[in-house]
């Protein structure tokens, strides 16, 4: 076994038909970019009901038809924001409480500890995290149910360097499920960044399940200026 083993995100992503939501984080083989990526996908009609739009310092995820929108207290949010030279990905709401803490110099971890997996029993989705700093290096997080009931929260906690061309995948799910949806295991995958946001972005587009892919956000962050370039895709365009 090679535990050092890369797959792209192609390979990562193949044959699987419900990752669910998903966060990329790494850098560019050339060692000059801080790439980002994440990824929403859904079964219900209410999931499948959104776009991503963009704001001054990220994304927020909106309802393309207002008029569908049941219950949006865990699937309307602000995925990504900058904070300070850094960028926060999570896939809730969470990504304000690290904003805030880290806001009044706290740390991450400190704000997701007075978080917990989602109330979506009994799925309990994880909620998963992501913050990657002005040198490429990144820290990512999963809180997730410590038992099937959803009576305690178990919280992962990991910290990248940056390496050149490596990157880590990690997702709610390990794949679809009927009734429970099995929540990940193990740490996030290793993955291959390219050096061409477009080609990433096409990869993983093209690799999430096209039933249930809704959008797609990328941004590559020139390590040496700060200047981002962003690619935002949605299935409901």
């Amino acid at each position: 076994m090679n535990v050092y083993e890369i797959k792209t995100m192609a390979e990562r992503l193949e044959g699987n038909r419900y990752p669910g939501r998903g966060i990329v984080i790494g850098v560019t083989p050339d060692g000059k970019k801080a790439a980002v990526a994440y990824f929403i996908m859904g079964r219900s009609v209410n999931s499948r009901n959104r776009i991503f739009t963009l704001e001054k310092d990220g994304i927020r995820t909106e309802a393309h038809d207002p008029s569908k929108m049941v219950d949006p207290h865990l699937i309307i949010y602000h995925p990504v924001r900058e904070a300070g030279c850094g960028l926060i990905v999570t896939n809730g709401d969470q990504t304000d409480t690290i904003w805030e803490y880290l806001a009044r110099g706290e740390s991450w971890e400190a704000a997701l500890r007075t978080r917990q997996f989602e109330d979506d029993g009994p799925n309990w989705t994880p909620r998963i995290s992501g913050i990657q700093a002005k040198d490429g290096s990144y820290k990512m997080s999963i809180l997730k149910a410590a038992d099937p009931e959803g009576s305690a929260c178990a919280r992962f906690f990991w910290e990248y360097p940056a390496i050149a061309g490596l990157g880590h995948f990690l997702h709610t799910y390990v794949c679809d499920g009927n009734p429970v949806i099995p929540t990940f295991q193990g740490e996030p995958e290793r993955v291959a960044i390219k050096d061409d946001i477009d080609a990433f972005t096409e990869e993983i587009w093209n690799a999430l399940d096209s039933e249930n892919k809704i959008s797609l956000y990328v941004r590559y962050t020139d390590l040496e200026t700060g200047a981002a370039d962003t690619r935002l895709i949605n299935k409901n365009a």
